[in-house]
């Protein structure tokens, strides 16, 4: 049962007009649908004014806060930046808490580039200057090959992802490991393949170096920069392997 009257009503406080308690008893006398209603609801109506004022507890608002915070996921954009490097131009996406994905462009094209990361990341990002630290972390690793993690955010990844990148994070540069040997040392020794996933996956490529890991017999395999990137990226860390 529908009131056009009512319905005009609210209308207007949705537009900050206050109703007027007279006009809305004249209405209440004129209309039998909502006098029907009024009498269907008056016994609720006067239950509830004779309940009490009830003081909320004191933990309920932190229980409000904790439930939002776990419930919730607010998407705010990244930020993304390019920076050049010794393997080409870099496109960087940070936010507060560290770097949060790294794509090498490949002439692609910046629109390219930008929807492929912003994909990965499943939230939006927007183009802007690289602040210093971020700039310095990813210069760093070019420099020593040991990148600073702490400066990087992997906290969107599954645990079992962060384990295997976390793991790939401990092979010295200059060095290679199997898929098999990052699924033993996470202990999953039959995980290698969701190891193989895991890496495929990385938003972070470099800084957490999935392309330090090898098939088990030594092939250098897929990465999704191609298998020469892969092949340079190790050179430059001064890895040397024969081209399959």
């Amino acid at each position: 049962m529908r009131c056009c009257d009512v319905e005009r009503l609210w209308d207007e406080m949705r537009d900050g007009v206050e109703p007027r308690r007279e006009h809305v008893l004249a209405h209440l006398r004129a209309c039998p649908e909502c006098q029907e209603i009024y009498r269907e609801n008056e016994g609720i109506a006067y239950c509830l004014t004779c309940l009490p004022p009830v003081e909320p507890p004191q933990s309920l608002f932190p229980k409000i806060l904790e439930h939002i915070q776990t419930t919730v996921k607010i998407t705010v954009p990244d930020s993304v930046a390019t920076i050049d490097s010794p393997v080409g131009k870099l496109w960087v996406a940070f936010r507060h808490s560290g770097i949060t994905a790294v794509a090498l462009d490949r002439g692609e094209g910046d629109e390219a580039v930008l929807t492929k990361l912003q994909r990965r990341l499943g939230r939006g990002l927007i183009p802007s200057q690289a602040p210093q630290w971020v700039t310095d972390t990813v210069n760093a690793f070019f420099r020593t090959h040991k990148p600073d993690l702490a400066r990087v955010d992997i906290s969107d990844l599954t645990p079992f992802e962060q384990s295997a990148l976390r793991a790939a994070a401990t092979i010295p540069p200059g060095e290679v490991r199997s898929y098999g040997w990052i699924a033993e040392t996470i202990g999953q020794p039959n995980a290698a393949r969701a190891v193989g996933r895991a890496m495929a996956r990385n938003p972070v490529a470099l800084l957490y170096p999935c392309h330090r890991v090898v098939d088990s017999n030594g092939a250098l395999h897929q990465y999704a920069y191609g298998v020469d990137v892969k092949a340079r990226i190790l050179e430059l860390e001064g890895y040397r392997t024969a081209r399959r």
